[in-house]
């Protein structure tokens, strides 16, 4: 067995442990875990964090710390090293989702830089865009982030966005009729100013007045709590996020396609909302495959410009790492 030992691994280790904690994770669940050694980082999930009504098959968790592993790589690439990464490397550890090993120099270019950069200053945003349209070539650029870590990214026409549209929103109707839902929804939301996962107050968001955007409302299993109504934009630029199947590697690849998509919105100053109640829902996610390839849908992603929104909390390092013995 492994020993483990108090002592703290490498500041640049950390650093880059850190910069994982960043990414995004359904309702902020941050399911994920990280064995720092001398020159790698083992990064698992964490089966106490899974969602079991909205995620019973672990996808979404998978694609939780797929994006953990995009920052992570990223930030190795920052520091002036090369991360080697394998996906799923011991099929006897359902845990392990992937280990980084820290390779050569490797002196950082302007794209590793700005994604770098955009780790800290990403949001989910719940918030009203405005009526401006994401131009062509923003869009094109998140088209090929997706496809640089194996994903597509299908950017809907008006067409498909109504349809889109009203998937979410029967999604919530159906998730919010469900009472283990609304029961792990209120786990997962609440007041208490000292957590460090789960969404906060601040980062519910408003009520749409129109009901023209359907968002899921962190809100419900906290009915109690006031809200404000707002004017959401009228024809929001919706996009999907495939992949070619759907595997658990397929689930690790798509969340790193969807943070390199995050992050590179985010450098072009685009604000982003992750939309996931459709493929939560089997029968719902088969309406949003990619008939003429076959795609599988993972995450619809709303795209627009917005006022800035506050971080959601994060653990603290010490609960999801742990550093391993020069023997291990």
């Amino acid at each position: 067995m492994s020993q483990i030992r108090a002592t703290e691994p490498d500041p640049t280790l950390i650093d880059c442990v850190q910069a994982a904690t960043l990414a995004p994770s359904v309702h902020n669940s941050q399911p994920w875990r990280f064995r720092a050694g001398h020159d790698r980082i083992d990064v698992l999930t964490d089966a106490d964090r899974r969602l079991l009504t909205i995620d019973p098959s672990g996808r979404e968790t998978m694609i939780s710390v797929g994006a953990a592993i995009l920052n992570l790589r990223v930030a190795i690439l920052n520091s002036g090293r090369t991360p080697m990464t394998t996906l799923l490397p011991d099929p006897s550890d359902q845990h392990l989702a992937a280990t980084v090993v820290v390779g050569p120099a490797h002196r950082p270019d302007g794209t590793v830089r700005a994604l770098s950069s955009a780790i800290s200053q990403r949001r989910t945003n719940r918030r009203p865009f405005r009526d401006i349209e994401v131009r062509n070539e923003v869009l094109d650029q998140l088209v090929v982030a997706a496809r640089v870590e194996g994903g597509h990214l299908a950017v809907a026409d008006d067409t498909g966005r109504r349809s889109i549209l009203a998937l979410v929103r029967t999604a919530n109707e159906w998730q919010t009729a469900d009472a283990a839902y609304t029961e792990e929804l209120r786990q997962w939301t609440g007041p208490a100013a000292d957590r460090g996962d789960g969404i906060p107050v601040r980062s519910f968001g408003p009520v749409d007045d129109l009901d023209v955007l359907p968002l899921r409302d962190f809100g419900h299993g906290r009915p109690q709590t006031p809200r404000r109504l707002a004017r959401f934009e009228a024809t929001p630029t919706i996009a999907v996020l495939y992949s070619a199947t759907d595997t658990a590697a397929d689930w690790l690849r798509t969340g790193q396609a969807l943070e390199r998509v995050l992050l590179t919105a985010t450098v072009r100053g685009v604000a982003t909302t992750p939309i996931t109640a459709p493929t939560e829902l089997p029968g719902l996610r088969e309406l949003l495959t990619d008939g003429d390839d076959i795609r599988c849908a993972q995450v619809i992603i709303r795209l627009g410009y917005g006022d800035p929104c506050p971080p959601t909390p994060r653990r603290p390092l010490r609960e999801v790492l742990t550093v391993l013995s020069p023997a291990s």
